[in-house]
């Protein structure tokens, strides 16, 4: 065997090439999760008492809630039901990872059936936690799996996960008869159709109500021996008899709920009730869309309002709309820091940047501090490659998490990307 010889400075020169590389592609806790208390009583027990009208906030969160049942046809045109096909002209991966052909997309938007679009006209309600579907498939949809911040969560065919007992209205069904395309008080998209019971005018004189009944504790609630579900903070009963309606594939059920589970809406919004509320929170990993019966950042924000009667949106965008929005994107971050203090309510102001949004908690040492459940920080390779450091839960961080990591992208942390603050104490 000859030997080959290597020069010392190729030797070199690979080594420290292998060394920033492994470096840049090391997942590690951020500094913020151990430097700042993740315990929510830490940024409730000063909190002051606020003048919020909760009574009138209920009025509007229940009109909201059964809002769908008093349409004639879903609130959304054609053109804007069908959004999703735009997918059909991009790269997307399968669960295979393999690219979707053509012939696979034709079939989804035949099977989805649009010619006959709200031409039902059905009112219904979930029976399960449901999956709203962007096409009629449980199939999932990613870019590139192999580019960062891409592949598995990131389902694009998950337009969100909606509760179990949500109202809806059925615009048309799909070709091959499995699902229905739904509408409900925030979102739309395609329900499996033994997720849903039909609603006459008798089940629904038995179901609506100007009262609700909100769960403030998660886990599993089994109803009968035949079902069960795991109920997420924000889930709704009405209440007939002294026990909890829940929907059922054979109609509405009367079930017993522990009290500690369940609390009439709207909760007092006090330092208490917004510490249970956070701790239900703290630590649950991130689920995009509602993938796996977890949140994602807005998911997280509309949850945690609900039981105060505070009514957001569904996305980060959208939860900008109905509050006060104060535009930061043309501060520095310096600037946005000193204004956020200076102007953030703790508890009652959302932080928002595009794709994401974060619910301020406070301050330490005048850093301003937030609650977010968050997938991760971007990150960049000795070579400029793109990456994430993942985060995966709902955490408390200040604005700029993973600034200590030697891999972050300077240029895209939270804080350079923050636009504007929601102040949900006044009306936009």
């Amino acid at each position: 065997m000859s030997n080959i010889y290597i020069p010392i400075k190729h030797i070199l020169l690979y080594s420290f090439i292998l060394f920033f590389t492994a470096c840049s592609y090391k997942n590690v806790d951020v500094l913020d999760i151990k430097k700042y208390s993740q315990n929510p009583t830490s940024y409730t027990k000063d909190l002051k008492s606020r003048n919020l009208n909760q009574e009138e906030l209920t009025k509007e969160f229940i009109s909201n809630y059964f809002s769908v049942w008093h349409l004639d046809k879903l609130s959304f045109t054609k053109e804007e039901a069908t959004w999703g096909n735009v997918y059909s002209k991009k790269e997307i991966y399968l669960e295979n990872h393999l690219l979707a052909s053509k012939d696979w997309f034709e079939k989804q938007i035949i099977n989805s059936n649009f010619e006959n679009y709200n031409q039902i006209q059905q009112k219904a309600i979930l029976t399960k936690n449901s999956d709203f579907r962007v096409f009629p498939t449980s199939s999932r949809m990613f870019y590139n799996p192999s580019k960062a911040g891409e592949g598995f969560p990131f389902d694009y065919n998950q337009n969100s996960r909606v509760k179990i007992n949500t109202p809806v209205l059925i615009s048309h069904y799909s070709k091959d008869k499995a699902w229905a395309f739904v509408e409900s008080h925030y979102v739309l998209g395609w329900i499996r159709l033994d997720n849903l019971l039909l609603i006459d005018q008798t089940l629904e004189e038995e179901f609506i109500s100007d009262e609700l009944y909100v769960i403030i504790k998660e886990g599993f609630e089994i109803f009968d021996k035949t079902s069960l579900e795991d109920l997420k903070v924000g889930t709704f009963f009405t209440k007939k008899d002294d026990k909890y309606l829940v929907a059922s594939a054979n109609g509405f059920k009367k079930v017993n709920i522990s009290d500690y589970k369940i609390r009439k809406l709207p909760i007092k919004f006090d330092s208490k009730n917004i510490e249970l509320i956070s701790k239900e929170f703290i630590g649950e990993p991130y689920g995009w869309g509602g993938i796996n019966n977890h949140r994602d950042c807005s998911s997280f924000t509309q949850d945690f309002f609900t039981p105060f009667a505070i009514y957001l949106k569904r996305n980060s965008k959208s939860q900008t709309e109905l509050h006060k929005y104060i535009d930061l994107s043309k501060f520095s971050d310096k600037e946005k820091k000193e204004f956020i203090l200076k102007n953030a309510e703790p508890f009652l102001t959302l932080v928002y940047l595009r794709g994401h949004i974060m619910l301020y908690v406070g301050s330490e040492k005048n850093e301003p501090l937030v609650m977010h459940n968050v997938w991760g920080v971007r990150t960049k390779s000795f070579f400029g490659e793109s990456g994430r450091n993942i985060i995966g839960k709902t955490v408390i961080t200040t604005l700029e998490p993973g600034l200590e990591l030697n891999n972050i992208n300077p240029d895209k942390t939270l804080l350079k990307k923050v636009r504007g603050i929601v102040l949900l104490n006044k009306k936009q």
